[in-house]
């Protein structure tokens, strides 16, 4: 998330609303949603945390600071899923500093994923990757954007038979690669996708979230927010009548809340590098969730 995506959100409502619905949650004692992956039965919260741009910091503490707090946010509450890739710069390395700090790896889901071409490259760099989120095991390594995909498969399905990773998938984020995004889920037996899905962003509903369901394939969901620019769009104007239904203090929450209650998705991953949207975002995966006709209906009447 940029700095101008979470200057915008400090605009949608008003601390008293936010704190009024974050104290009712916890005094409810609402706990995080949570899906299965089905390739091994393990659940996942729904809510967890990307690090794309936020985590791409050095070492100084007033840089690290409001992460290690996110961190933190994101364990207190029940989340557990934290995915990062070679490509978003220090990232890697920054997550790993603040898990092991946190001694939270047991607590932890970590995802990442190769970047590259050829397999010597390939296994270099998921090597590296192991080493920077100081891990000996990666919960799960994704192909990403689909970059010689034929290549590392292979090599993941080896590592997978190895107890080097625990699970494996492909990542995409944009709706011109769903042919081949579909293509390989036909094709392949696969334990994870990450894609994007949104409420302004809903193609994936059209085949790829229904053949990930198919296959028995979990889902992320990457730009849950559109990529940011729907809460740019949507900053300043009146909540729903249904956000008090729903629970929901901010549009971020609702845009939440629409993604995760698809029965295909089994975890989103917005990234943030604020503690309080993160507490917020965690918010979104508690209480209750749209049902059907109340998806129809806020797909429907998006403020343009």
């Amino acid at each position: 998330m940029t700095r101008e995506d979470g200057l915008t959100r400090q605009g949608f409502l008003g601390a008293a609303l936010a704190a009024a619905v974050g104290g009712r949650a916890a005094a409810q004692g609402e706990e995080l949603h949570r899906r299965p992956i089905p390739a091994s039965g393990e659940t996942l919260p729904v809510i967890g945390l990307g690090t794309w741009r936020g985590f791409d910091v050095g070492t100084k503490p007033a840089e690290r600071a409001p992460l290690r707090e996110v961190v933190a946010t994101l364990l207190a509450k029940g989340g557990r899923v934290i995915d990062s890739s070679p490509m978003y710069g220090r990232a890697e390395g920054v997550t790993g500093d603040l898990v092991a700090e946190a001694g939270a790896r047991e607590r932890t889901f970590l995802a990442t994923k190769v970047w590259t071409s050829g397999r010597e490259a390939g296994i270099a760099q998921m090597t590296r990757s192991l080493q920077l989120l100081r891990t000996e095991r990666l919960d799960l390594m994704q192909i990403h954007n689909l970059l010689d995909w034929r290549t590392h498969l292979p090599t993941l399905r080896a590592w997978k038979e190895e107890g080097r990773i625990r699970h494996l998938g492909i990542s995409h984020y944009t709706e011109s690669a769903y042919d081949a995004v579909e293509a390989v889920l036909k094709a392949e037996r696969l334990d994870v996708l990450q894609i994007n899905y949104a409420l302004d962003d809903r193609a994936a509903e059209n085949t790829i979230l229904p053949l990930a369901a198919e296959r028995g394939v979990a889902v992320l969901v990457n730009r849950p927010f559109g990529g940011g620019g729907l809460l740019r769009r949507l900053a300043g104007k009146p909540l729903p009548d249904y956000a008090a239904e729903l629970g929901c203090a901010t549009w971020a929450e609702i845009l939440l809340k629409f993604v995760v209650s698809h029965p295909a998705v089994t975890c989103a991953i917005p990234g943030t590098a604020d503690p309080s949207h993160m507490a917020a975002n965690l918010r979104a995966g508690t209480g209750r969730l749209p049902d059907e006709a109340l998806r129809r209906r806020m797909a429907a009447t998006l403020p343009a």
